[in-house]
C-alpha cells in the first residue's frame, strides 16, 4: 500500500511539472507546441523518478501525442519501427550470445592484461577503446559490442555502472573524431555541400577535434573515477583456451567488425559498400540461431532481449518527429536570430547550450537536420562564420550525456541493467557543462584561426 502511495505521488509530481512547463510554454510558443513541451516534461520526470516501468513510460507517447493533438497514432507508431531499432536488436542478440558462451570473460581477461587492473585503469581503458572504435564505427555499434564486456569485469555493482557509462560516454566523445564517426557529422558535410560551402578535409577535421576529444576523455575518466579507490580487480577465472561456441561467436564478431569497416565510406579514398548497418547487425544476430552456429534458441534467449529499451528508442524518435512536425524546432531556432547582436563568444555559448540541452530530449540526427540549415541562414544574414557555428552545433548534438533518449549509447548503457537515470543525470549534467565550455573555448581560440 505504501509503495502505491509513493508511486501515485511520483506520478502527481510528473503531472505537476508537465502542467507547469505547459503554462510557461504558452508565453513563448503556440498551444500545440506548449502541449508538446508539457508532455515531454511529464515523460522526462517519469523516466527520472522511475514512477512506472521504463517500458510503460516509453509507450505513453502512442497514447498522449494523438490524444493531445500533437501527431497522429500512425505517425507516432511508425517511429517504434525505425530502422535503427533493428540495428539494436541485432546488437542485443550478439551481446546475448557473448554472455551465453562466456566469451566476455575471455575478452575481459585479455583487456586486464594490457591495462592496470584497477578501477581507474579500467574506466580509462574502456572509455579510450570505445572512443577510438566509435571514430570509425557508429557509436551505437561500438557501445553494443563493448557493453557486455564492461559489466562482467567485476561483480561490484557501483563499478559496473561506472564501466557501462565509460563505454557509453567514450563512444559519444570519440564519435566526432572523424567525419564518418556519427550521423550528425555526415549531415553537416551534406548540408555544406548543398550550400556550396568548402568541405572540411578528413584529416583537417581530425586535427581540429582531437584536442576536444582528448580533454573530454580525460574529463569522463576522472569524473567516473571519483571515489572508486585503488582496489585491484581480481581475475576471477583463469582462461586456458577458447571453447568451440566461443570461437564461433568470436569469428562472427571479427567478421562483423571487418564488414562494418569495409562498409563505411572514407571519402575520397573509398565510397563504402553502401549496405544498411541495421541490416548488417540484424543479419549477424539472426545467424546465431542458424546452423552451423546454433548458439541461440528463440524460446529461451529471446526473453533476454530488453524490449523496454527498444520502446525507449521509439519514444525518442517520436519526440523528434513531434518536434519537427509541430514546428517547435524551427521556433526554437528562430530565437537564434534575436541573439545575433551578441558578441561572437556569447553567441557560440548560446548555440552550444541550446543544442546540447535540446538534443537531450530529441534525436541528435533529427536535431542537426533541422537546426543546421537554420544556423546557416542566421550566419548568412548576420555575417558570422557559418562553418564555425555549424561545426559547434554538430559536435554539441553528439555531446549529450544526461538522459537515455539523448543518444543511442546512453540508451544502451541503460539496457545493461546496471545504470539508472539518476546516475546518468548526475554525471551527465557535469559532462554537458564541461563539454559546452571546452567546445566554445576550442572553437573560439583554435577553430576560428583554421576556418577563417
Amino acid at each position: 500500500m505504501h509503495e502505491h502511495k509513493e508511486q501515485l505521488l511520483k506520478i502527481a509530481i510528473a503531472l505537476g511539472i508537465g502542467f507547469g512547463i505547459y503554462m510557461i510554454g504558452l508565453s513563448f510558443f503556440d498551444e500545440t507546441q506548449s502541449r508538446l513541451l508539457g508532455i515531454i516534461a511529464f515523460l522526462v520526470t517519469l523516466w527520472t523518478n522511475e514512477a512506472l516501468h521504463l517500458g510503460v513510460i516509453s509507450l505513453l507517447p502512442i497514447i498522449l501525442f494523438p490524444a493531445f493533438g500533437i501527431i497522429s497514432t500512425k505517425a507516432t507508431t511508425l517511429n517504434y519501427a525505425h530502422p535503427i531499432i533493428y540495428l539494436f536488436l541485432g546488437g542485443f542478440l550478439l551481446a546475448i550470445a557473448v554472455e551465453k558462451t562466456k566469451l566476455h570473460i575471455f575478452i575481459a581477461d585479455k583487456i586486464l592484461g594490457f591495462f592496470p587492473a584497477t578501477p581507474r585503469g579500467m574506466i580509462f581503458s574502456l572509455a579510450l577503446t570505445s572512443a577510438l572504435l566509435s571514430s570509425i564505427l557508429s557509436n551505437t555499434t561500438t557501445t553494443l559490442l563493448l557493453i557486455t564486456i564492461a559489466i562482467f569485469i567485476t561483480e561490484n555493482t557501483k563499478l559496473k555502472m561506472r564501466f557501462a557509462l565509460a563505454i557509453a560516454y567514450g563512444a559519444s566523445v570519440g564519435g566526432i573524431l572523424t567525419p564518418i564517426g556519427t550521423p550528425p557529422n555526415l549531415i553537416l558535410l551534406g548540408i555544406m555541400q548543398e550550400q556550396g560551402m568548402a568541405l572540411i578535409p578528413f584529416f583537417q577535421w581530425m586535427w581540429m577535434v582531437a584536442p576536444l576529444v582528448f580533454v573530454m576523455l580525460v574529463s569522463v575518466s576522472m569524473l567516473l573515477s571519483i571515489g572508486v579507490g585503488d582496489i585491484v580487480i581480481q581475475r576471477e577465472i583463469k582462461i586456458k583456451g577458447l571453447e568451440s561456441s566461443q570461437k564461433k561467436v568470436l569469428f562472427l564478431l571479427g567478421a562483423l567488425i571487418v564488414l562494418l569497416l569495409v562498409n563505411a565510406p572514407m571519402k575520397p579514398f573509398w565510397n563504402g559498400l553502401g549496405l544498411s548497418e541495421s541490416g548488417i547487425l540484424l543479419a549477424f544476430g539472426l545467424v546465431l540461431f542458424m546452423p552451423p552456429f546454433g548458439i541461440l534458441q528463440w524460446s529461451e534467449d529471446s526473453k533476454k532481449v530488453p524490449f523496454a529499451i527498444m520502446f525507449l528508442f521509439g519514444a525518442g524518435f517520436s519526440i523528434a518527429k513531434a518536434f519537427s512536425q509541430t514546428g517547435l524546432a524551427d521556433e526554437l531556432a528562430s530565437y537564434l536570430l534575436s541573439m545575433t547582436s551578441m558578441t561572437p563568444l556569447f553567441l557560440l555559448l548560446s548555440v552550444a547550450l541550446l543544442i546540447t540541452f535540446t538534443t537531450e530530449i530529441t534525436s541528435n540526427t533529427a536535431l542537426t537536420s533541422i537546426m543546421l540549415p537554420v544556423i546557416y541562414s542566421v550566419a548568412q544574414q548576420s555575417g558570422i562564420n557559418a562553418t564555425l557555428f555549424m561545426m559547434v552545433a554538430t559536435v554539441c548534438a553528439s555531446y549529450a550525456f544526461m538522459l537515455p533518449i539523448a543518444t543511442p549509447p546512453n540508451a544502451i548503457a541503460m539496457s545493461s541493467g546496471v545504470v539508472n537515470v539518476r546516475d546518468m543525470i548526475r554525471y551527465g549534467i557535469v559532462l554537458n557543462l564541461l563539454g559546452v565550455f571546452f567546445i566554445v573555448m576550442i572553437a573560439k581560440y583554435f577553430w576560428t584561426g583554421i576556418l577563417s
